[in-house]
C-alpha cells in the first residue's frame, strides 16, 4: 500500500541511519526481521488493530515476544512504534531498511524463477553475469515454477529477464494479434 510506504520511509531511514552509524547494518536487519515476522502474524494484527489493547500491553507483548534478541536500541524504537500506534507499519519499514542497506552496501537482491531447478555452477553463472550488467554484488534467490514450461524470469530491481517458454509463447500470440 501506498500510504504504508510513505509514513514508513522516516522510520526506515531514521533506522538506518543510526545502524550505520553504529557500524551495525546486519544486527539491525535481523531485529527488523524479527520484528516485522511477529507484527505480520495475523493474530498479532487482530492485537495491533484492537482499541482495547493499550499501548502499554502492546509493547509488553511486542518485547515479551522478541526477548532478547533486541538490543536497548531496538526495545525503544519498539516503543517509538507502540507509541505511535504505527506497529502495522513494521513489514514496510524493514522492507525499506533493507533497501536502503543494499544501495550502501552495493548489493542488489535478484531473483530466479526457472522451470527446473538450477544447481549452484549455473547459479554463480548467472550471478557473475548479473554483476557484470549491473555493477553491483549480487544476491541470487532461486525458485521453481514448472508453469514456466522451460526458461527462467530473473527480476532484480527494476529490471525483468523472461527468458521462460510461457514468456516466449505469450509475446508471439500477442503478436499475432495484433
Amino acid at each position: 500500500m501506498a500510504e504504508y510506504s510513505t509514513i514508513a520511509r522516516p522510520y526506515a531511514q531514521a533506522v538506518f541511519e543510526l545502524a550505520k552509524e553504529q557500524g551495525r547494518l546486519a544486527q539491525w536487519s535481523e531485529m527488523l526481521q524479527l520484528v516485522a515476522l511477529v507484527a505480520a502474524d495475523k493474530n498479532v494484527k487482530k492485537l495491533i488493530g484492537n482499541p482495547r489493547v493499550s499501548k502499554a500491553q502492546l509493547k509488553d507483548f511486542m518485547l515479551g515476544v522478541c526477548g532478547e534478541r533486541l538490543d536497548g536500541g531496538a526495545r525503544n524504537f519498539l516503543g517509538v512504534l507502540v507509541e505511535n500506534r504505527r506497529l502495522n507499519l513494521l513489514p514496510n519499514i524493514a522492507g525499506q531498511y533493507e533497501a536502503c542497506r543494499a544501495e550502501e552496501e552495493k548489493v542488489v537482491q535478484a531473483e530466479m524463477i526457472s522451470a527446473l531447478p538450477v544447481n549452484a555452477e549455473q547459479q554463480q553463472k548467472i550471478a557473475a553475469a548479473l554483476k557484470a550488467r549491473l555493477g553491483r554484488e549480487v544476491s541470487l534467490e532461486c525458485k521453481t515454477d514448472q508453469s514456466l514450461l522451460g526458461g527462467a524470469i530473473i527480476r532484480a530491481g527494476d529490471m525483468v529477464i523472461d527468458g521462460s517458454v510461457t514468456g516466449h509463447l505469450n509475446r508471439f500470440a500477442n503478436a499475432l494479434s495484433h
